[in-house]
């Protein structure tokens, strides 16, 4: 007999690159990523703040942190989902995004949601 556990979070990512908002000649690569957070545990959580480490293709890497996402701290229900879209600006048409959520359940007890990595990438720029 299988539990669910009290606090467990799917995450799942979309993105695009956005053409009409970049200038490759000026090294400025414009994407933007779509998520979708999913509560699949027992209980209740909110999405209090986010951290991102966003690497580009020379190596360079930024830390982002912050309260919430887009301006807001869901709160999750069980079997509820969130979707949002944001975006990154790149010097170069490639790099990747990881990180995590810090999450605050009903009952106080606080836990980090992993971003899983996801690529950025101008289209057909990877084989």
């Amino acid at each position: 007999m299988s539990r669910t556990a009290d606090y467990s979070l799917e995450i799942q990512i979309a993105t695009q690159f956005l053409d009409e908002e970049s200038e490759p000649e000026d090294d400025r690569y414009v994407f933007a990523y779509t998520i979708r957070i999913r509560n699949l545990g027992r209980l209740p959580a909110q999405l209090v703040a986010r951290h991102w480490i966003i690497t580009d293709a020379n190596g360079r890497t930024e830390e982002v942190r912050g309260d919430g996402v887009v301006g807001e701290q869901p709160r999750l229900e069980p079997g509820e989902q969130f979707v949002y879209t944001s975006g990154a600006t790149l010097p170069t048409a490639v790099g990747t995004m990881e990180g995590s959520y810090d999450m605050v359940g009903d009952d106080g007890t606080r836990f980090d949601a992993p971003i899983p990595p996801f690529t950025l990438a101008v289209p057909r720029t990877l084989h």
